[in-house]
């Protein structure tokens, strides 16, 4: 398994004020308002309330980063509610410094074209992510774009063999390996927990949603041959204790350890 790689997940919310500036609101409709008027149209029109993915405002982006130095997990958070695009660029900013393997849970349907839209909006530089060959050729044959190269490996995609409809749930995924699973919350509480407050909540349900898919990751490299298996054994140490060690002062490491053990 070749250092450096970059898990990610990210946890968005909808972009009220993209809903605003699309629709037809009168002076002073609250942003629930805003929402629920959306919602209702959908429902009238028998669509699904999942917002679109350009509409989807990005509030937290969640990383385990592990090279030979070691295993570091990391967030980058949107605390004013007016830092999107700053947010974006960090992330994009990582992967231009480091140019690490890429990998995530349904990233490819997803989490990054959220990240694409997101970003475009914002006018967010991400140069080293976008190469095809233009300027690296070795990135003409390996690039985070296309769909059958691992330098973005999305792992769901791939073990469904690119069929949908064998997707796996990273959650029923990771608890039949052993792990810990999802915890606090699910994708769908997000918006309501954001609308409470809980964004640190939402923080820490990111982080151990991106643990739970590094693990996966582990998993995964042990079956292709990546890791011997004293090599995996190894990096599971490692990765408890690196949670052990954060656990003292954040508390939903010691969740998840118990959760695992």
């Amino acid at each position: 398994m070749a250092w450096p790689v970059l898990v990610f997940d990210i946890e968005s919310i909808p972009d009220v004020d993209g809903l605003r500036a699309l629709g037809d609101h009168a002076p002073g409709t609250t942003d629930q308002q805003v929402y629920q008027a959306w919602a209702q149209m959908r429902k009238d029109k028998g669509q699904s309330d999942f917002m679109p993915l350009h509409l989807q405002r990005v509030l937290v982006i969640s990383c385990v980063f592990r090279n030979a130095e070691g295993l570091r997990i990391h967030s980058f958070v949107d605390r004013d509610g007016a830092s999107e695009g700053k947010v974006i660029q960090q992330f994009f900013n990582s992967v231009d410094k480091h140019i690490p393997q890429i990998v995530s849970w349904n990233g490819g349907g997803f989490d990054l074209p959220v990240l694409h839209y997101r970003g475009l909006k914002h006018g967010v530089l991400a140069d080293k992510y976008w190469d095809m060959g233009e300027d690296d050729r070795e990135f003409k044959w390996n690039n985070y774009i296309s769909r059958y190269h691992t330098r973005h490996l999305d792992l769901m995609d791939l073990l469904a063999l690119y069929q949908p409809k064998n997707n796996a749930p990273l959650d029923a995924m990771a608890k039949l390996c052993g792990f810990p699973g999802k915890l606090g919350m699910d994708g769908s509480a997000v918006y309501p927990a954001y609308l409470e407050g809980k964004l640190e909540d939402i923080r820490r349900y990111c982080e151990t949603d991106v643990m739970n898919t590094y693990l996966l990751y582990c998993r995964f490299q042990k079956m292709r041959g990546g890791l011997l298996e004293k090599e995996y054994d190894a990096e599971i140490a490692l990765i408890k204790q690196t949670l052990g060690n954060l656990a003292p002062e954040q508390a939903h490491w010691n969740d998840y350890l118990t959760a695992w053990a």
